[in-house]
């Protein structure tokens, strides 16, 4: 903080890789099973969105062909919560939401007066 301004610097927020760590991250995990001895996780690699995060896991699915390893997305809940609100919302505005969903009845936008 200089002259009581607050610095604008964000590399006190930046980890080894240079990642923002306020940003959003989704991860791609490659799980492998030893069988009996166990499994092995490690971070395959990062996403700054769901959509880039299941494109990596997708082709990393295609590519896989090990039948003992396999992989998933990960992130911290407060990530996994907004962007499941962010989905159920933009599915309500756009109508999907009831055609998947025919036991829940659409609000009505007008009033029948």
């Amino acid at each position: 903080m200089e002259n009581g301004k607050k610095s604008n610097d964000n590399k006190s927020n930046t980890n080894n890789r240079g990642v923002n760590m306020t940003d959003k991250i989704w991860l791609v995990i490659e799980k492998t099973s030893y069988g009996t001895s166990g499994d092995s996780f490690s971070i395959t690699k990062t996403a700054s969105t769901i959509e880039k995060a299941v494109s990596y896991k997708t082709h990393l699915d295609a590519l896989n062909d090990s039948k003992n390893k396999s992989y998933f997305i990960a992130s911290d809940i407060s990530t996994v919560l907004s962007s499941v609100a962010k989905h159920h919302n933009k599915s309500v505005e756009d109508g999907s939401y009831y055609e998947k969903h025919p036991e829940v009845k659409k609000p009505i936008d007008e009033m029948p007066f």
